[in-house]
C-alpha cells in the first residue's frame, strides 16, 4: 500500500503504506499461528515462534507456491489453517510498474475497463484454494498511482469473519467460508494527485474503526462489526495520508491513535478528542504500535526536512506538541525530527529500533533512549523498499522490491548475515506474514509459503 502497510506516490516520489493497520488489543491465541492482521495481532512484525526460516529461494525452503489473479499489495493474514488474502482483477491491461522512487507515476485517468474485487481464501498446508469471492464488479471510482493497487489495504479477522477493505469502494464482512454478512459503502473521495488509497480498519471488541485521511472529507469512523452500522464518525482536520489508527489498550485505558499530517490524535473509545501532537512530516504512512510500553509514531516524507520519530508513554492530555528546542516532555520520553523512514513502519526487537529506509539503509537506536547504535549504514543489494521489516530468532529481514531480502544479525553494529533471493523478476512491495514455523512473502503475482524442510 501499502501500510502497507502504503502504496502511493507522495510529492514526486512512490509512496506506499502497506497494509497499514494494527491493534494492540487484539490477541492471538497462544500458539501463535494465527497472523490476524498487518504485522501481526500487536502490529510490531515480531514473533518469537520457533523454527522460522531465515534462509530460502526460488526453490530452497520453499513449501509451496500459489499464483495469484490481479494485484494487491495487502498483507495475506492468517487464522488457524486458513490464508485471506485481496485482490483486484483488471480485465484490460493492467500497466507494468517501474520500481523503486521516482517521478512520473501519476495516473490521473480513471480506467475504463470493467475490474472484479475480490477475497481468497487459501490452505495453510498446500497452498490450495478453498474458496474465492467476487465483491464487486464493475469500472473503479477513482484513479491511482502507477505503483498502487485496487488492493492494498491488509484484512483484519476476528477468528469468526474476515473484514476486508477496499476505499473508496466498501468495507465487508465475510464468515471464514467466504459468506457476505454486511457490506458498508464507502464514498469515493479524491486522494492527493489521485494516488489512491491504502488505509486499513483496525478491530477492537465488537466495533471496526476506519481511518479515512483524503482531500475531501477525512474521518475516523466507528462501525458495529456484528451489523456494519455506523456507531459514530469524527472530522479530521487533514488531507490525504496513508496511515491506519491503533488501539492502544493499557492500565490508564483504551485510546485509538491516529498519525496525520497536521498532528498525532489520540481518541477515546466514544469519538472524544484525547491528546494530540503536532510536529509530523507533510506525508504521514506509518502504521504506529506499541513496544516496551511506548508508543511509537513515525513520519518521514523523504522531500520534507522534517521525519519525525516520537515514543510516548500512556495516559496522556491535551497537547503535548513540544516546544521549540525540545526532544521530550512529560509525555514524549525521546524524539527526533531527522531519523523517521518514508514507507516502512519501524520495527522495535530486544530494545532497539530499527529504521530501514526506502533507498536500501539501516539505523538503529535505544528503543528506550534513542541513543544511536549505528545510523544510515547502506544494505548490500537494491535500493528500492517498501515492506515493512519484521524479526524473529534474533534476526531483522528486510525485503526490498526485486524479492531480495537481507538478514541481519539483531545487535548494536550492522551485521549482514546473508541475503535470500526469490525468482528473477519478482516484485515484492505487500509486508510478509507469520504463521507457526512458516513465512508468508505475497509478490505480485503468487504467493510464498516459506518453511525450514
Amino acid at each position: 500500500m501499502f501500510k502497507i502497510v502504503f502504496n502511493t506516490r507522495i510529492g514526486w516520489f512512490v509512496l506506499f503504506a502497506l497494509n497499514s493497520f494494527s491493534t494492540s488489543s487484539l490477541a492471538d491465541p497462544p500458539n501463535e499461528k494465527n497472523w490476524s492482521q498487518f504485522r501481526g495481532a500487536d502490529s510490531t512484525g515480531v514473533s518469537n515462534n520457533k523454527g522460522l526460516p531465515d534462509r530460502w529461494s526460488e526453490t530452497e525452503n520453499v513449501e509451496w507456491k500459489k499464483d495469484l489473479p490481479g494485484r494487491g499489495w495487502g498483507s495475506p493474514i492468517v487464522w488457524g489453517d486458513s490464508i485471506f488474502l485481496s485482490t483486484v482483477v483488471n480485465s484490460g491491461t493492467t500497466e507494468p510498474l517501474k520500481k523503486g522512487l521516482y517521478f512520473g507515476g501519476d495516473r490521473l485517468d480513471i480506467p475504463k475497463t470493467s475490474h472484479e474485487w475480490k477475497v481468497i481464501c487459501l490452505d495453510l498446508t498446500s497452498g490450495a484454494q478453498r474458496w474465492e469471492k467476487t465483491l464487486r464488479t464493475g469500472t473503479p471510482t477513482s484513479p491511482i498511482h502507477l505503483k498502487n493497487s485496487y488492493a492494498s489495504e491488509t484484512p483484519v479477522t476476528d477468528g469468526q469473519h474476515v473484514y476486508v477493505t477496499f476505499g473508496n469502494v466498501g468495507i465487508y464482512c465475510l464468515d471464514l467460508s467466504g459468506n457476505l454478512v454486511w457490506s458498508h459503502e464507502l464514498p469515493a473521495h479524491p486522494t492527493r494527485n489521485g494516488w489512491g488509497t491504502a488505509a486499513s480498519p483496525v478491530l477492537h471488541q465488537d466495533t471496526l474503526y476506519y481511518q479515512n485521511d483524503n482531500d475531501e472529507k477525512s474521518t475516523l469512523v466507528a462501525i458495529n462489526k456484528k451489523t456494519g452500522e455506523t456507531l459514530w464518525t469524527v472530522d479530521r482536520d487533514e488531507k490525504s495520508n496513508w496511515s491506519s489508527p491503533f488501539v492502544w489498550s493499557h492500565e490508564k485505558g483504551t485510546e485509538i491513535v491516529t498519525a496525520g499530517t497536521r498532528g498525532v490524535r489520540s481518541y477515546d473509545l466514544n469519538g472524544d478528542l484525547l491528546w494530540s501532537l503536532k510536529g509530523m512530516s507533510s506525508i504521514t504512512i506509518a502504521t504506529p504500535y506499541v513496544a516496551n510500553g511506548l508508543l511509537y509514531v513515525s513520519s518521514g516524507y523523504v522531500m520534507d526536512p522534517t521525519k519525525a520519530l516520537y515514543a510516548i508513554k500512556p495516559g496522556a492530555k491535551g497537547d503535548i506538541s513540544l516546544a521549540k528546542e525540545q526532544s521530550s516532555n512529560d509525555f514524549i520520553v525521546w524524539s527526533s525530527t531527522k531519523i523517521a523512514p518514508y514507507n516502512p513502519s519501524t520495527l522495535v526487537s530486544d530494545g532497539r529500533l530499527f529504521v530501514l529506509y526506502d533507498l536500501g539503509v539501516v539505523s538503529s537506536f535505544n528503543a528506550l533512549t534513542g541513543v544511536t547504535n549505528f545510523e544510515r549504514q547502506k544494505l548490500k543489494r537494491g535500493t528500492a523498499y517498501t515492506a515493512s521489516p519484521w524479526s524473529y530468532d534474533g534476526k531483522i529481514f528486510c525485503l526490498n522490491e526485486d524479492g531480495v531480502c537481507s538478514v541481519l544479525r539483531n545487535s548494536e553494529t550492522l551485521e549482514i548475515l546473508h541475503t535470500n533471493t526469490l525468482a528473477e523478476g519478482e516484485l515484492c512491495m505487500s509486508t510478509p506474514s507469520i504463521s507457526g514455523d512458516r513465512l508468508l512473502i505475497r509478490a505480485d503475482q503468487r504467493l510464498y509459503c516459506i518453511r525450514n524442510k
